[in-house]
């Protein structure tokens, strides 16, 4: 323990040096053996320094509060002014026994990979910022009797940095301001252009309760045939997406994005742990879609801290929420919580906290439990608005049995598995509807998808069966044989071009045209050409229909007729020509 240190104006004053000691003994109940300092900057009074703390009496700390005081307090004429600095000075004069400013003070001892250890702070918080010498950022993440654990946010420390506590916890700048920006997690622009935020929002706030909540059941679309006809995601819902590294997950994120263009939709983009140049391309992959107007991306580097990786999807989170409760409707996608659970137990390994499996920490769970049920569908009451949450996680060798991937999938509402078989055989998205599921279910659907979507799930799982044994050149039957004609062009309309949205009525007509067996005329090769043509006849003979089922999210009977005539026509023609 470092020695109590006593800054005084002058030694000559034995009789005050003596009060001194003894009024610290009273306080203290012990009396401390003083390293005795003379400074006459401090003009009178004294300072004191015991345990990381600091005892202020100074006449100095004084003055400069008369300076504040005058700044803040004073207007008007000079007269007025030098009234109210006598009357400060004379009680001040007057005043025997001012009290003393206290506060804490800490001092670096290690410092090594982006960790920091630190002497003093005793009045620290988990989760406090710290203000290092130098103008580094810390964050609070270890107390002990000693002192705390802090991992760096920004900057570089040396040892026998002083580190004084803000009494703040980390924030973000949120609101309509951000919108199509690019930030980090502490709010800090990273696309070169000044952010003027009126206001801020905790990193870290609790998740609405269960009677601020109502029940999901508004579709979010996202523009994708094969999700919103086999998995649907409601407004409100967390749905994983999970697979193999390059299987096309930020992929499907980046369309859900890209159909909420014009639907009143905003969007949060979380980057943990990705290279700038990857980041740079996704943003002006939304920026060429006309998608960044509505979304906010907040990005953690690769070269940024842990700890900055740590933070960044909960302060994602915060811009998100502030939409949420203002009765917004918000995306927000986390891209991936296998890095974000990477870098904290890279934290908590330096911390020297006790490892579990994995090497994981035993507070992993509660590290991704209390980031996505934030994700909710708030009450009329409260709005109504909702936040709804994609995370991503990578699997290896399509492990989803390892230990991150459970967790998350015990979390979520359902998950979209996308296979690397699938997608190296040019199935994209290579959706897994055998492993896929979503736990809202049809409830977040529209009725005229409902209407058409009823047994593809199953037909495409029986054909993906099937197709196993036929490739053995197996002997089948003949409905066996029609089963696969079929469930080949049924794949084939599932397949869809990054670049390729579908509105709700497209997807409709394509399901209705499939299971009216309008694709069973073409050959395998020819399905996604007559595909294009059939939608370019609709949109051109039969606008009416397709804008009557996207205004109405349901398949009257006479849009339905209408379509099948459509069909007819369609197929005619095609003979002619």
């Amino acid at each position: 323990m470092a020695k109590p240190i006593l800054i005084v104006a002058s030694l000559a004053d034995e009789s005050a040096l003596a009060a001194v000691k003894e009024g610290f003994a009273e306080r203290l109940g012990d009396n401390p053996d003083f390293e005795i300092i003379e400074d006459p900057k401090i003009t009178g009074g004294f300072i004191a320094i015991i345990d990381g703390k600091v005892y202020d009496a100074s006449f100095s700390s004084r003055l400069f509060d008369l300076s504040s005081k005058i700044t803040q307090e004073v207007s008007g004429d000079a007269s007025s002014t030098f009234a109210t600095v006598g009357a400060f000075l004379k009680q001040r004069v007057e005043t025997t026994e001012a009290p003393a400013s206290v506060y804490d003070y800490g001092e670096v001892t290690s410092y090594a990979d982006d960790i920091v250890h630190i002497k003093g702070l005793t009045g620290c918080h988990y989760g406090e910022l710290l203000d290092f010498d130098g103008g580094a950022i810390g964050l609070t993440l270890d107390l002990s009797m000693t002192g705390v654990g802090a991992a760096l946010l920004t900057g570089t420390v040396s040892t026998a940095s002083v580190v004084h506590p803000t009494g703040r916890v980390a924030e973000i700048a949120v609101g309509t301001e951000l919108l199509g920006r690019v930030v980090d997690p502490l709010g800090t622009p990273l696309d070169g252009k000044a952010l003027h935020a009126a206001k801020t929002r905790k990193v870290e706030s609790p998740a609405p309760t269960i009677m601020q909540r109502a029940s999901v059941n508004t579709p979010l679309e996202t523009g994708i045939l094969a999700i919103d006809s086999m998995i649907p995601i409601g407004r409100g819902q967390r749905e994983l997406i999970i697979g193999d590294r390059q299987t096309g997950k930020t992929s499907i994120a980046l369309q859900a994005i890209m159909n909420q263009r014009g639907k009143g939709v905003y969007c949060v983009y979380c980057a943990i742990g990705q290279k700038a140049s990857t980041v740079s391309n996704l943003v002006h992959t939304l920026q060429v879609a006309g998608a960044m107007e509505n979304t906010v991306v907040v990005a953690a580097m690769s070269s940024a801290t842990a700890a900055m990786q740590y933070i960044a999807p909960y302060a994602a989170c915060a811009v998100a929420e502030e939409f949420m409760y203002a009765g917004r409707d918000v995306l927000i996608v986390y891209d991936d919580l296998s890095k974000h659970a990477v870098a904290y137990r890279t934290m908590s390994l330096l911390l020297r906290r006790p490892s579990g499996r994995e090497a994981y920490p035993g507070d992993v769970f509660y590290l991704h439990s209390r980031l996505l049920e934030r994700a909710a569908h708030m009450s009329p009451e409260l709005g109504g608005g909702s936040l709804t949450a994609l995370p991503i996680v990578e699997t290896m060798a399509g492990d989803i049995s390892a230990y991150i991937p459970t967790n998350i999938i015990s979390i979520t509402d359902g998950q979209i598995y996308l296979e690397g078989e699938m997608f190296n055989a040019g199935q994209r998205p290579a959706v897994n509807v055998g492993l896929s599921v979503s736990r809202v279910g049809r409830s977040a659907q529209h009725k005229a998808m409902r209407a058409v979507s009823g047994s593809l799930r199953l037909d495409v799982a029986q054909y993906r069966d099937m197709a196993v044994f036929a490739q053995f050149g197996a002997d089948i039957d003949n409905s066996t044989a029609d089963m696969l004609k079929t469930g080949e062009r049924l794949m084939e309309l599932l397949r869809q071009p990054v670049d390729r949205l579908f509105p709700l009525s497209e997807q409709v007509a394509i399901l209705l045209a499939s299971t009216s067996g309008l694709f069973t005329k073409y050959a395998r090769g020819e399905v996604r050409e007559a595909l294009a043509r059939l939608l370019a006849y609709l949109r051109e003979n039969a606008e009416y229909v397709l804008q009557s089922i996207d205004a109405s999210g349901q398949l009257a009977e006479f849009d339905k007729a209408d379509l099948q005539r459509h069909f007819q026509s369609f197929l005619l023609r095609e003979k002619q020509n």
